[in-house]
């Protein structure tokens, strides 16, 4: 499926807040299962990227029961988690989806998560009529979709999508540092932290790693974001 992508943003085209204006165009035009999708972890030296799909409702005042969801870069680890909770119950449907360290070392990370984000869809419950996507896309799904520049700051589902994928991705990795200690990764979730690099300097890489990526080059802090 071509998708349907604009190349560059006006800023005057960034709500205050993720809302439901392509939602609301897209079910007025018959598309009522349309899944908001994106991705968390990309950036990372450990761990697997994460991709969230989530189907919201038609339904009046969900923008406000939702008023909380930002892009999950912008939110605390707290308010994910409050708010994970909160779109799990509001929405239609919602799945994450996942590709290891040695897919993203075998594919690379672009299809790598695409993978993941294709996981995501055929995981949800509701077959979904239309892919709403933060700047990714997916070619080898039929279904229409667009794909958004800055889509997490703009969509509220794709907002919702974010969130999921970004607490999704980060228990998983906490959970794993305890198979892996010496790292940090239940600090860091996995990113190029000066911590997690010297770590790797100094003990190696292990089977969590992305061994495509510079795993100890510069040994900056980049601050653990995304």
């Amino acid at each position: 499926m071509t998708p349907n992508r604009a190349s560059r943003l006006d800023p005057a085209c960034i709500p205050a807040r993720p809302d439901l204006s392509f939602e609301q165009g897209l079910w007025q035009a018959g598309f009522q299962a349309v899944a908001g999708i994106d991705e968390a972890g990309r950036g990372a030296l450990a761990g697997p990227v994460a991709a969230g799909a989530v189907i919201l409702p038609c339904l009046e005042g969900l923008a406000e029961q939702l008023s909380g969801v930002r892009d999950s870069k912008q939110m605390t680890a707290g308010q994910r988690a409050i708010w994970a909770e909160r779109i799990c119950g509001a929405a239609l449907a919602h799945a994450v989806g996942f590709a290891s360290a040695q897919e993203i070392d075998l594919l690379g990370i672009a299809p790598a998560t695409r993978l993941a984000a294709q996981r995501a869809v055929d995981q949800l419950p509701l077959a979904p009529a239309y892919l709403l996507l933060d700047w990714l896309f997916l070619p080898d799904n039929d279904l229409p979709q667009t794909a958004l520049i800055k889509g997490d700051q703009r969509s509220l589902s794709i907002a919702a999508a974010s969130v999921l994928a970004k607490t999704a991705r980060d228990a998983l990795v906490t959970e794993a540092s305890d198979q892996y200690p010496g790292y940090g990764l239940a600090v860091h979730k996995g990113y190029g932290t000066m911590r997690h690099r010297q770590a790797i300097q100094a003990l190696g890489p292990t089977p969590f790693h992305r061994l495509s990526f510079a795993l100890t080059g510069g040994l900056t802090d980049s601050g653990g974001k995304e």
